[in-house]
């Protein structure tokens, strides 16, 4: 299956399937020296493992995580690094129905019609379960952007269904995101989203909402011009994870509306450097990091796997109804957090090394 790497120089390629023996991820390009141990590895896949919550996945995967090469005496070598975790919580009969019908919305259909046969077992590499090599890689990134250049990652949900956090993305802090289940940093908000997921949960449907994502400190300068411009690789980036149908940067759609004169960055000096005294842009210009703060949301739907009956149709093109059993999020928002965090440190990443490697 081709497909699986993402990045150019700080490269990753990732492997496994949801009800494998494991899921891992090749980092190949890293820099060598960084200072980096599976227990700061594991704090981040702890954010997006299964089962950490009542409005989760009851799925219980440890989720941990091993430094298989690359790395000596505490750091990073410079060759490729092999992280790998085992799959141990697996009930691949839950999906036995699946192995027939396919599941409305879901890539059931697609990936046969791809491949001509498919892993049914928990969507087999279709899962969210590979972007828990996603976030293993991104910690080493994580760690090398925020100790080498005081970059700092954050996403946070911000809109669950119709209810929307009034938060003010300049100012809210890791503390704040993490104060509650639903990663939501407005309190009043995140109760009423709570509310909501533990009641579409009851029904066995799902619901979906939105992420923002904030990425400070970034130097001016990064992005290559045309096709490979900072927005279009976080657009790319955000948009494999799974069930994401839209991405927006800055202003985003909302920006349609006003005039180029109210949309316009106005320019100052401060400090000895130019800075902008609004944001619409969302801290890139023409593609390139314009040292303001990069800002974006990204939309995710309901998930497709629901204990409600639907129409659809199985392999022999009959009519059947399905009421998909296995476990499943009810809302993929509070674990997509560290996902969305994870895909933004690897463009940034990857990007810092291009910068690096052309400009010295």
């Amino acid at each position: 299956m081709a497909g699986n790497s993402f990045g150019q120089l700080f490269k990753i390629t990732t492997f496994g399937e949801s009800h494998g023996g494991a899921v891992g991820v090749v980092i190949d390009g890293c820099p060598p020296g960084i200072e980096i141990t599976e227990e700061e590895i594991q704090v981040q896949l702890d954010r997006r493992r299964p089962g950490q919550s009542k409005i989760t996945t009851p799925r219980k995967e440890a989720d941990k995580i091993s430094i298989l090469s690359g790395h000596f005496e505490g750091k990073t070598t410079g060759t490729p690094i092999l992280l790998l975790a085992h799959n141990e919580n697996v009930k691949s009969e839950d999906y036995n129905e699946l192995k027939e019908a396919y599941r409305p919305s879901h890539a059931d259909f697609t990936y046969e019609a791809k491949y001509g046969f498919r892993d049914w077992r928990g969507s087999g590499r279709a899962s969210a379960r590979e972007t828990l090599a996603r976030v293993a890689s991104a910690a080493i990134a994580q760690k090398y952007l925020k100790e080498k250049f005081g970059i700092e990652i954050l996403s946070y949900v911000d809109q669950v269904g119709d209810i929307k956090a009034d938060v003010d993305y300049n100012t809210v802090t890791a503390a704040d995101i993490e104060s509650n289940i639903i990663r939501c940093p407005d309190q009043s908000a995140a109760e009423k989203m709570i509310a909501l997921v533990e009641k579409v949960k009851a029904e066995g449907d799902s619901v979906g909402g939105t992420i923002k994502g904030v990425i400070r400190n970034v130097p001016a300068g990064l992005g290559e011009p045309v096709f490979d411009k900072v927005p279009a690789d976080l657009a790319k980036a955000m948009v494999s994870i799974n069930a994401v149908k839209g991405f927006e940067i800055g202003s985003g759609f909302g920006g349609v509306v006003g005039r180029g004169s109210e949309h316009n960055d106005p320019m100052e000096i401060r400090d000895g450097v130019i800075r902008t005294t609004k944001n619409d842009a969302g801290g890139t210009y023409g593609g390139i990091t314009s040292g303001e703060t990069i800002h974006f949301r990204v939309a995710f739907k309901p998930v497709s796997t629901i204990a409600k009956e639907q129409d659809t149709v199985n392999r022999k093109k009959e009519a059947v109804k399905l009421s998909a059993a296995g476990r499943h999020d009810p809302c993929v928002l509070p674990r997509a957090v560290p996902i969305v965090d994870a895909m933004s440190a690897l463009v940034i990443m990857d990007h810092v090394l291009r910068h690096r490697a052309q400009n010295g």
